[in-house]
């Protein structure tokens, strides 16, 4: 055995060591002006953030300040602020925004692009690994169209707390590293009724290993730029599926890793929605442009948690007539997005038949992650598809008959099965408990699950331990959200920072924090912000 590892090293801010592997090794649109225009040949833009007023840190998140080996101490830092507020660059920084395509609500857009976010640069991290660094709402890019590129603080609190409430719960996602409000007003129109109206800006910082999209690789196949699609791709697999052995750069990649590539990002958004089912996260906007090639959610726009439990529920006010991207469609809606991901490479893969085969696995995988995650939901060792499946089925049945909150109602379910579980059970019924069918429904069930228990030998003391760690007592409920955001724009900033430790341990119990793993309010069911949300930045 091998002694202990080296302690790793926090960096200062200026110490950060840029290696900006995207902007030195790809093609850069010669252009370096924001005129929004349609970028041929090129995969990215140079352009700079937009100063602004009075840049100042709201919140920032230590853990992922450590990821890309920055100390966290430098959070606190004037000099942050000005940074990851769009008024100073430090040395190695190469800002730029990248040019992609889309199919938005199934339709294909065409060019699309960081319309309002610049990364600054790729830094290199504590095991060698990089990061990249990306401000959304720093200003106008040539991607922006009629856009300003700019952010509101609403949406900005929304995206800083999301991402990193779901890494606390395991879920695959980009980070943020820092909340920052601007001191200038933004002029949005929250739900496009003619309403506009000035709101605080703000920018945040994202972190990830890459920031490229499906729509990436839709953009140049689209236009039949078979060269700049080859970069992506080479560019990609070497810097983010090294597992995948291509050749160093220079020598061609065979065909047969452009299919495995394509079966490993099948198999990364597969997993990642199935973590979306066990939680309750509805993204909102499953557009092509919003779905990372490392299978991460990425883009937390109009995005929410289920509060009654409803798979025909979508959190997008733009979506509400199509619901095409609700909860119980996502699975559906990644694999449909594959599809198109994999139709852009087959001019690199060549062989259609075996990058069909390698979409085709999404149902296989998603099913295995899926039920993987269910029977940890429910308590089972493992799930067996002929006992447990209508089992479950019963379960999800029972929950649409009335507004039954799924987070609260799995975290309950966890508790002894004596007494009376079915009355433990009514504190994630909205209104006055379980109505007499619903109460009589999950009563013969609670026999069902109980039997299933005594059967497989399972205690309640080891069966609560696991449920636990997969049903989190805590989530970013948008009303949570929106009550951070009305002190934010007060001036007081402790709204997120307390939100934010809460959801640091979602999965364990925080006494003196009952309030945040409570039902949603009546007075929040059709407040603003607090149940639906438009895409408005």
């Amino acid at each position: 055995m091998g002694g202990p590892s080296a302690p790793i090293t926090v960096k200062s801010l200026l110490d950060l060591d840029f290696i900006n592997r995207f902007t030195r090794d790809l093609p850069a649109d010669p252009e370096t002006t924001t005129r929004p225009r349609e970028v041929t040949g090129a995969l990215y833009s140079r352009v700079s953030p937009t100063a602004v007023a009075a840049p100042g840190l709201v919140a920032g998140s230590p853990e992922c300040a450590a990821l890309i080996g920055l100390d966290p101490a430098e959070l606190g830092s004037e000099e942050f602020a000005r940074v990851f507020g769009g008024n100073a660059l430090v040395p190695g920084m190469d800002p730029f925004a990248m040019a992609y395509g889309g199919h938005q609500f199934g339709h294909w857009a065409g060019q699309l692009g960081d319309g309002r976010a610049i990364n600054l640069g790729e830094v290199r991290g504590p095991e060698g690994e990089g990061w990249t660094l990306q401000l959304k709402g720093a200003g106008m890019t040539p991607y922006s169209r009629r856009a300003d590129g700019l952010a509101v603080l609403r949406s900005s609190v929304r995206e800083f707390l999301c991402s990193e409430a779901m890494h606390h719960l395991g879920v695959p996602t980009t980070r943020a590293l820092s909340l920052v409000t601007t001191g200038d007003q933004v002029m949005r129109d929250m739900f496009y009724d003619g309403n506009a109206k000035l709101e605080p800006g703000a920018i945040v910082c994202r972190v990830s290993r890459s920031f490229v999209r499906f729509g990436s690789f839709e953009l140049p196949a689209s236009r039949g730029d078979e060269a700049l699609l080859r970069d992506l791709a080479d560019h990609v697999i070497r810097t983010s599926f090294p597992e995948l052995g291509a050749p160093p750069s220079g020598a061609p990649i065979p065909a047969e890793i452009y299919v495995a590539w394509v079966r490993e990002v099948v198999r990364r958004t597969a997993v990642m929605v199935a973590h979306w089912m066990r939680v309750g996260f509805v993204h909102g906007v499953m557009n092509t442009d919003n779905m990372s090639i490392l299978g991460e959610t990425i883009d937390y726009g109009p995005y929410g948690w289920l509060e009654g439990y409803d798979p025909g529920w979508t959190p997008n006010t733009t979506d509400a007539q199509g619901k095409r991207y609700r909860f119980g469609h996502q699975h559906q809606i990644a694999h449909w997005n594959l599809t198109r991901f994999a139709s852009a490479v087959v001019p690199l893969a060549g062989d259609v038949e075996a990058l069909q085969d390698a979409v085709d696995s999404f149902q296989s995988v998603y099913t295995e992650a899926w039920t993987g995650m269910l029977a940890a939901k429910l308590g089972l060792p493992e799930f067996e598809e002929e006992r447990d499946g209508p089992l479950a089925v019963e379960l999800f049945r029972i929950l649409e008959l009335q507004e039954t909150d799924m987070t609260i109602f799995f975290r309950e379910l966890a508790r002894p099965l004596t007494g009376d579980p079915v009355g433990a059970l009514a504190a994630a019924a909205y209104g006055d408990g379980f109505e007499p069918e619903t109460r009589a429904a999950l009563e013969a069930w609670i026999t069902s699950y109980r039997d299933r228990m005594a059967a497989l030998g399972v205690e309640d003391g080891p069966r609560r331990a696991h449920m636990d760690g997969a049903n989190p007592r805590y989530v970013l409920r948008n009303y949570l959200a929106q009550l951070a955001i009305d002190r934010a724009a007060k001036g007081d900033p402790e709204g997120v920072a307390e939100l934010l430790e809460v959801l640091r341990r979602p999965y364990e119990d925080q006494p003196g924090r009952d309030e945040y793993a409570a039902r949603r309010p009546e007075w929040a069911r059709h407040r603003a912000g607090c149940s639906m949300l438009s895409c408005s930045s």
